[in-house]
């Protein structure tokens, strides 16, 4: 939540030994942090259920701190954000079908809570009231139950003209990989309301989500981690296929975040970057490498697409130790999908990315 050019992340904490939790605050100057607890004790707490806090600030300035399993709190926030006004106070009618994970937002007058909806499995329902505070009367399900999900926490926000509902597919939950279950891969789509203000129900998350909304500049810089999907290549002829974790993000002093634990067959994909009529010319990566003998394969549209260019990554002299590293490259107009493909040997990490840039 960004207010008076702060930012604010409201956390649930769990009391150890204890089915209470507590909500704390911390606060930043930039909303990827770094984040401070500047109370030094919970915000609100300690309290049966006492998690999935969500913050909404009305048109008069008044911010409320909602949170709630099965049951549902508020409180009043002061204008800091980091101290609380008045009484706890639960609603007294729950919605029906409420589980948890509350949104609450304004459109045109009215106000939506949305959730997730009974487990399990879970979907996304919502209620509607005339006050921030309700009472709130069920409208139905912007998402209905799938037995895809054990979650589906919703997330919802207009952009551009349009309005987009976030929430859990799960994905990566049936991925062929050896670690625990209950692993949440975020999704978007795009939604749409009825005339009367109540929301249009959805399907099912489908494999395409929100198409860009506008295409992207490969001549300005673009981050490492614009990422639109990432992964590792499946088909290895060389050997027989072993699951290797995917590319993760850090942090670092010298270029904030950046890319990391790159190994051989990762790649990234970048959705419809426009390269324009006359194209590009050359491929510029910013990279560190304690190795080197890595290299980024350019290819446009799929994994095995139009190669526009390698760039052979050289040792920099340390994983932090950074380089402006670029190569000659043909063929990249027009717009396209581009993917950025690691080659390397073993599976060591090869590697650090934080930038990349092309040139005409």
């Amino acid at each position: 939540m960004a207010r008076n050019g702060k930012f604010y992340l409201y956390v649930p904490i769990t009391v150890p030994g204890n089915p209470r939790n507590v909500i704390a605050v911390a606060v930043a100057d930039r909303p990827e942090g770094p984040f401070k607890d500047v109370l030094g004790k919970p915000l609100v707490g300690p309290g049966e259920a006492f998690f999935d806090p969500t913050v909404f600030v009305d048109d008069d300035g008044q911010a409320y701190l909602y949170w709630g399993n099965t049951k549902l709190w508020y409180v009043k926030l002061n204008e800091d954000m980091v101290s609380t006004s008045g009484p706890i106070t639960q609603i007294a009618e729950t919605p029906q079908d409420f589980q948890e994970g509350p949104w609450l937002y304004k459109r045109k007058g009215k106000y939506y809570m949305a959730f997730a909806s009974t487990c399990c499995p879970e979907g996304i329902g919502y209620a509607m009231g005339d006050r921030p505070t309700g009472p709130w009367t069920y409208k139905g399900h912007v998402m209905d139950h799938n037995a895809n999900a054990t979650g589906n926490h919703p997330g919802i926000i207009d952009f551009m003209g349009s309005s987009y509902v976030f929430g859990f597919n799960y994905e990566l939950n049936f991925a062929d990989t050896p670690i625990h279950r209950e692993r949440r891969s975020v999704t978007v789509t795009k939604m749409e309301y009825e005339a009367d203000g109540t929301i249009k129900m959805l399907p099912w998350w489908d494999e395409k989500g929100v198409e860009p909304l506008k295409p992207l500049d490969p001549y300005a810089r673009v981050e490492a981690e614009t990422i639109a999907w990432t992964s590792r290549i499946k088909r290895d002829r060389d050997r027989p296929f072993r699951w290797v974790p995917g590319v993760k993000t850090a942090r670092s002093d010298k270029v904030g975040m950046y890319v990391t634990r790159i190994t051989d067959l990762n790649y990234i994909k970048v959705n419809r970057v426009d390269f324009g009529r006359s194209g590009a010319k050359r491929f510029t990566a910013n990279v560190a490498s304690e190795s080197g003998g890595g290299s980024i394969e350019l290819r446009l549209g799929s994994l095995d697409g139009r190669h526009l260019g390698t760039l052979p990554v050289a040792k920099t002299g340390g994983w932090d130790e950074w380089q402006q590293q670029s190569v000659l490259v043909s063929g990249a107009t027009g717009t396209h999908d581009l993917y950025l493909v690691f080659r390397g040997s073993g599976d060591a990490p090869l590697f650090n990315f934080d930038h990349w840039t092309f040139s005409r």
